[in-house]
């Protein structure tokens, strides 16, 4: 039985912190990171990447946003650097798995970043896209040094005898390995590993340590060293705190409109839901208010997520919805449902996405499990920046809740993990009027139509159908002349927030009457000094302070 190293890692404000030239890493990579502006390692990658660079096997276990992915892909550069030299040959030295599509797009730009200086010598290819196998067969087939995808797509690959990993592979990676079972692909897992040479050093990298870990740890690892931060699962209190807003079915759109349009919510704003249908609901219903959003959701191909992503990162839009199908009644268990919708499983919205400056996290359905709650409200409050959780519940959503901070108020050491927010929705009566016939607009049908001119926009854009629609002008004519579709009317009055229903009280702190504050799309420009600057002004208080919430109490 093979032993363990328990090794804990704790922040120890007298340690003198270690810089990443100590490492010993080559120039090329210094350089790439200082590019990045990461101007120290965080802890999980100040114990980690020694421990890679030595050989060794290891198990990392930190919250979202630690610096996991920085963690292993840096001594796994260094790694294939120090040995390019004595190569004979071209061969594929690395694989990373990962959950999702998104994931791993993200990987390979990480990788991308970290090899500007010596992307020749190290080249990194991402296989987990929607296209045809014979297209990136030309890539493997010069056996990049890196090769980063999904279980499924790497097996579809090895079986099409696109990649031979059996004689070169020195390292597996897989990332977020909790949720690689909880997707559906032990069984691809199992044959990939049956594909790789018998002794290679793995890295497993997770949010948590579940039972899925644990028995992928007994797979791939051997005498592992368990790296775990001593640290709450999420951002402590004074950086992200938690809300709860006791709000039936019937009231949790008047509140949720309510809370933007009096800019009690402010920054960048993401919004979950638990199912597809209701994503589109409340697109439609907030559109009719003139409030713009995206959506994302895993029957959209993966090509329109990661644009959505893209577009809310960069300021197109300042609210997306997300609908999270991985919050299943019981953790960890994929459920297959019957019908004619269909899931693309290797998608991931509440894990893995890199959302950029994000200042709140709002939860219109609550979720159905800690561990959902945790990789939710993970989307904010990352790095140092501020961040804020408001969570709306009803009746049936209590014991949830009570679930969730039984459960993480031992963490943060403290009696209790949520606030109550102050609001009274008697008092934005107005608000809670136009709500109601919006929300009732939102029918079925138009769910359904919304959802079917989504994917016709998806056939006009896509690019597999554009040689076809040049040869067949008449279908895409009749794609673009198809019948009007069933949508929300939208009335322009609504748009604007009339003086008369707004609260005395927020008149005054809110300033409504005079210029309105506009949000800065260019402001989220990744890498922009300046830019972090504003967003962080923006997360340090991102929902209305308490003193404008007392001013709403009776």
């Amino acid at each position: 039985m093979d032993s363990e190293e328990e090794m804990q890692t704790e922040e120890q404000n007298e340690e003198k912190v270690v810089a990443f030239h100590e490492f010993g890493l080559d120039d090329r990579i210094l350089k790439a990171i200082a590019k990045l502006g990461w101007l120290e390692p965080t802890p999980i990658q100040e114990k980690t990447i020694p421990l890679l660079l030595e050989g060794k096997d290891v198990l990392i276990r930190a919250r979202t946003g630690s610096g996991k992915t920085g963690a292993f892909a840096i001594p796994l550069i260094q790694k294939i650097l120090s040995t390019k030299a004595q190569q004979t040959r071209q061969e594929t030295k690395a694989l990373i798995l990962a959950p999702s599509k998104e994931l791993c797009k993200q990987i390979h730009q990480v990788f991308t970043d970290l090899t500007t200086k010596c992307s020749r010598e190290v080249t990194v290819v991402e296989v987990s896209g929607q296209i045809e196998l014979s297209v990136q067969k030309p890539i493997l087939a010069h056996n990049p040094e890196i090769i980063v995808g999904t279980p499924g797509r790497v097996l579809q690959h090895i079986k099409a005898g696109h990649m031979d990993l059996k004689k070169s592979l020195e390292t597996l990676i897989i990332d977020e390995a909790d949720l690689v079972f909880s997707f559906g692909y032990e069984d691809e897992l199992k044959k990939v590993l049956a594909h790789l040479p018998t002794i290679y050093q793995a890295a497993l990298a997770s949010a948590t340590l579940s039972e899925d870990v644990l028995t992928l740890k007994k797979l791939v690892l051997h005498n592992p060293a368990t790296l775990k931060l001593q640290e709450a699962p999420l951002a402590p209190p004074s950086q992200l705190a938690h809300y709860s807003l006791a709000a039936e079915e019937n009231d949790k759109s008047a509140i949720l409109y309510s809370l933007i349009k009096l800019h009690l919510i402010r920054g960048k704003t993401i919004i979950f839901v638990n199912t597809v249908d209701r994503c589109y609901k409340l697109k439609l219903f907030l559109e009719q208010f003139g409030i713009p959003t995206c959506v994302l959701n895993s029957e959209l191909p993966a090509s329109s997520r990661c644009r959505a992503v893209t577009q809310f990162n960069s300021g197109t839009y300042d609210i997306i919805i997300a609908s999270d199908e991985k919050a299943l009644d019981e953790p960890h268990v994929v459920k297959e449902k019957k019908g004619k919708r269909r899931k693309d499983k290797e998608s991931g919205v509440a894990r893995g996405i890199d959302f950029q400056f994000v200042s709140n996290v709002v939860n219109f359905d609550f979720p159905l499990d800690v561990d959902s709650y945790v990789h939710r409200v993970g989307r904010t409050a990352r790095g140092k920046n501020q961040g804020t959780a408001l969570s709306l519940i009803s009746i049936r959503e209590r014991e949830l809740m009570a679930k969730v901070e039984e459960s993480l108020k031992k963490s943060y050491g403290r009696s209790s993990l949520f606030q109550t927010y102050q609001f009274k929705l008697e008092e934005v009566e107005g608000f809670r009027y136009r709500a109601k016939d919006a929300w009732k607009a939102v029918t079925r049908i138009a769910v359904r139509e919304a959802r079917l001119k989504e994917i016709k926009q998806e056939l006009l854009n896509c690019d597999k159908l554009k040689s076809y629609f040049d040869d067949n002008p008449r279908d895409l004519q009749t794609l673009r002349q198809d019948k009007a579709l069933h949508t929300v009317k939208i009335q322009p009055h609504l748009k604007d927030v009339p003086d008369y229903i707004v609260p005395p009280s927020l008149k005054r702190l809110m300033g409504f009457g005079k210029r309105k504050r506009k949000f800065n799309r260019d402001a989220a420009v990744s890498g922009a000094t300046a830019t972090k600057s504003k967003h962080q002004a923006r997360a340090s208080n991102p929902l209305m302070s308490l003193t404008v919430q007392n001013k709403m109490r009776k």
